[in-house]
């Protein structure tokens, strides 16, 4: 089922590929002013009853938007995250929520405010204004969302969940919850050289104490305004992913944990949780496996 409409000035088209958890809304072309005005695609995952229904939702904004219901990607793998939705739901373990995609234009440029190896990058500042203003100001004003800060996560994985982090801090009166899978904290520090080409593979460059990153967001966790997920796989060997990306993402995730517990004050499990996957890979297949607890400890039912 396929069915075309205008909403916000956007053209889309609701389809409903059947997980018993919601349908959606689709945006091929989302274009509103700001300071990313490329057109790019949205999908907005809608609690099943939300047609009959008068209340509203949290909401789930997610980096990556093309891997996290459909195969895609440069891998063409996926989060299954309609499925997982479905399973919470039905075993009624997390309120219902909309879910907002966003899938990337640039991605490298997007997701990273620092130098990257023979890539494009320094789009994140705009990237994160986009998000908060322009994309989530979209979905307040069309949809039935409960808007305050509390009520909202932005999640994503590796470069994405880099950009999540990085957004949630700039911006925590929109983004009051952030989860960071595999996060690449190691950008402006371990990223101005290729590592599989300069055969640098067991060395580390500065600390994120003193990185660019901490730089911005310290005056956000200063105020320990934000509750904060993160996590990293401990699968070293079945690729470079694992073996120098998963390894650098477990180390300055590290690092960002004990900064935040001993510079900041956070206190795990009250408003920091770290996970340690020792089954957990550079891949979206584990990133949707550890979304099952992400999602109940920031949606549990009530």
């Amino acid at each position: 089922m396929a069915e075309s409409f205008v909403r916000g000035g956007q053209e889309g088209w609701l389809h409903d590929p059947g997980f018993w958890g919601g349908f959606f809304h689709t945006y091929e072309q989302f274009q509103v002013d700001g300071p990313m005005p490329t057109p790019r695609k949205l999908h907005i995952f809608l609690p099943r009853d939300y047609p009959v229904s008068d209340r509203s939702y949290p909401v789930l904004y997610l980096n990556d938007g093309d891997t996290i219901f459909f195969p895609g990607g440069a891998y063409g793998k996926c989060w299954q995250l309609g499925k997982t939705l479905t399973r919470l739901y039905l075993s009624h373990q997390i309120q219902r929520l909309i879910v907002v995609a966003v899938c990337p234009t640039r991605r490298d440029y997007e997701y990273t405010h620092a130098p990257m190896w023979q890539r494009e990058w320094g789009g994140l500042d705009d990237y994160a204004a986009y998000l908060a203003q322009s994309v989530k100001d979209f979905v307040d004003a069309n949809y039935r969302t409960q808007s305050d800060p509390t009520s909202t996560l932005i999640a994503g994985a590796s470069h994405g969940g880099l950009a999540a982090f990085y957004t949630a801090a700039k911006y925590p009166q929109q983004f009051g919850n952030v989860a960071a899978f595999s996060p690449s904290f190691w950008v402006g520090l371990d990223s101005a050289t290729e590592p599989f080409l300069a055969g640098v593979d067991d060395h580390f460059f500065g600390e994120v104490a003193s990185s660019s990153l901490l730089f911005e967001a310290e005056p956000t966790l200063r105020d320990r305004r934000l509750r904060i997920y993160l996590d990293w796989g401990l699968v070293r060997d079945g690729g470079d992913h694992n073996a120098w990306i998963e390894e650098r993402a477990t180390a300055r995730g590290r690092e960002m944990r004990d900064l935040l517990v001993h510079r900041f004050g956070y206190r795990e499990q009250e408003n920091l949780f770290v996970v340690e996957d020792p089954w957990g890979q550079h891949t979206e297949e584990s990133w949707g496996d550890r979304m099952e607890e992400v999602l109940r400890i920031f949606f549990r039912a009530i």
